[in-house]
């Protein structure tokens, strides 16, 4: 991990909720998760728009629209079986192994285990 890098609890894939800014209580899927910047993009939310100059996989070129990033603080994982945005608990196995835990209801977040 790089300096002033974070270790985040949401990791791609995850389902969160923003809980502050503009895109208060919209959910969505994470694309990817920046640790060294503390910041997540998530699919469809703060979009942005970006003028390109034509390439050949763009010939036409114009303004695109793409995600922009959200710092980490004002995101929430949502639990699966409670459904609310949670606080993020560990627990850990008998063997050793970290899973990450719902602090609301307790149950288990992830989908490996």
């Amino acid at each position: 991990m790089k300096e002033g890098a974070l270790k985040a609890q949401i990791r791609k894939g995850d389902l969160v909720r923003v809980v502050t800014g503009k895109e208060k209580g919209k959910e969505g899927a994470v694309l990817k998760v920046l640790p060294v910047k503390h910041s997540v993009i998530i699919e469809g939310l703060n979009l942005q728009k970006r003028a390109t100059k034509p390439t050949q996989a763009n010939p036409k070129g114009g303004i695109i629209e793409r995600e922009g990033r959200l710092h980490l603080s004002n995101v929430m994982l949502l639990c699966g079986s409670c459904g609310k945005a949670a606080r993020v608990g560990k627990k850990i196995l008998p063997d050793g192994k970290k899973l990450r835990m719902c602090n609301r209801c307790g149950d288990v977040l992830d989908k490996d285990s």
